[in-house]
């Protein structure tokens, strides 16, 4: 996840369409209202493959296992390969700082997805790196579609960024993915990632109609939060100041630790 720092903290609820206001930098909506939301169970369950090969787009490493981990986690369990295509390296996370280059942090985010991946019990997933600029993925959409046809081509599933994320290297991942896997006939939902912060419960902005569920047991939603806790780049400082500061936050971690995860289809 790629932020660009500058956040807001935590309000009551995101700031609904401020014209110049960009929602993930606004302040976000508190995750004690998406836990009370009533909703929940009157999503339907989205389907989990038992078996075959699932391939897991994401536009930066920590993505996957913020949107998706849970669900990788299960389908680790059943047995399922999974390959993980990062598209970028994640390396502008922190623009500014003085202290992890993008040179630096292009070399720690990748190791830091492999420790992860390793704690959902993944470590021996694929994972394809496209080394794409981070914030640029837009400028190589239909190359990145093009990639991914011969990698999804016989895969049961596969997942990717939201296309509403909000964010355009999700966005431009999610819709690289789409096109994939329309063109090789595989499902692909949708997880999203920044849309908890800056989208409220019953927020018409988001299509809820199109939303599943993925209940996760006690046990996944252990091996996800050791999974998340593998991204020390990103969810602690880095140093003093704020150029230095955590992109993740708790009250933003505490979105992605839920009971379910939830993906559009």
């Amino acid at each position: 996840m790629t932020r660009h720092q500058s956040r807001g903290g935590t309000t009551d609820r995101a700031v609904a369409e401020h014209p110049g206001t960009n929602p993930i930098q606004a302040p976000g909506t508190d995750e004690k209202y998406w836990r009370s939301w009533d909703r929940w169970n009157a999503l339907p369950l989205a389907h989990v493959p038992d078996g075959g090969h699932v391939v897991v787009v994401a536009a930066h490493p920590d993505d996957e296992v913020l949107g998706f981990g849970g669900t990788m986690a299960l389908l680790t369990a059943r047995g399922v390969e999974l390959t993980v295509v990062s598209v970028t390296d994640g390396e502008r996370s922190h623009p500014r700082s003085r202290i992890a280059t993008p040179a630096i942090l292009a070399r720690r985010r990748p190791r830091e997805l492999r420790a992860a991946l390793a704690e959902l019990g993944a470590g021996r997933a694929r994972i394809i790196r496209l080394g794409l600029p981070d914030t640029e993925v837009a400028r190589h959409e239909e190359r990145i579609a093009a990639t991914l046809v011969p990698l999804v081509r016989e895969a049961a599933l596969v997942a990717a960024p939201w296309t509403g994320d909000v964010h355009s290297d999700h966005e431009a991942a999610g819709r690289a993915a789409l096109s994939a896997s329309r063109q090789a006939g595989v499902p692909c939902p949708l997880y999203p990632v920044w849309m908890w912060h800056w989208a409220y419960p019953d927020d018409p902005r988001v299509p809820w109609e199109a939303a599943a569920r993925i209940p996760l047991p006690p046990r996944i939603q252990a091996l996800k939060k050791a999974a998340v806790d593998r991204f020390a780049t990103q969810i602690r400082p880095l140093g003093p100041g704020p150029d230095e500061a955590a992109v993740l936050p708790p009250e933003e971690i505490a979105h992605h630790l839920r009971a379910m995860e939830v993906v559009f289809q």
